[in-house]
């Protein structure tokens, strides 16, 4: 099934207030999910397989790399054998990159919040303000939350990333 996020991702230097702050609007806190995220070469767009001990899904997304908020079009299935799809997926496709990450994941109705460690990369904050839930929302109303909590997190806009964890971590490599 195809859904929209309306997204954000961002540096973050202070991700114990950003956690005070969902905390105090009575986000709900899903957990601490350690997560591998295997890229796989695709023609276009992105194709990844996320193994973590929360979320464990593949998930197909093409989005435009470009700072601000931006509109990502994905489409995501549930994997029950993780290591097995991977193992498919890399002789099929070939691997890209692998990203581990820590994250912790927050809802607020329909908007979706991670307060992220990379090693090698850093802290960020990612909001994603999708209609997974409720269809009927707009688009128009999801860049408004997403702007909302922008604001919220006093996130500047030198902080704005406009690309992957996965580009990140390949610019790096080929320095």
């Amino acid at each position: 099934m195809n859904h929209i996020n309306i997204e954000i991702k961002a540096k973050c230097f202070h991700p114990e207030k950003v956690e005070a702050f969902l905390l105090s609007k009575n986000a709900r806190f899903i957990g601490l999910d350690h997560q591998k995220d295997t890229y796989f070469h695709v023609p276009k767009g992105r194709l990844k397989l996320r193994q973590g001990n929360i979320e464990k899904t593949l998930i197909y997304y093409e989005r435009p790399d470009q700072e601000g908020p931006k509109q990502s079009d994905f489409s995501l299935s549930q994997v029950g054998d993780g290591p097995a799809t991977e193992q498919v997926l890399e002789k099929a496709l070939g691997v890209k990159v692998v990203v581990d990450k820590y994250r912790k994941i927050f809802f607020i109705d329909n908007i979706k919040f991670h307060l992220d460690e990379v090693p090698g990369l850093g802290s960020f904050v990612e909001i994603e303000a999708g209609n997974k839930t409720d269809p009927s929302l707009t688009i128009e109303t999801l860049r408004d939350q997403c702007d909302f909590y922008i604001k919220a997190f006093e996130i500047s806009e030198a902080d704005l990333i406009h690309n992957s964890y996965s580009d990140m971590l390949l610019a790096k490599r080929s320095l």
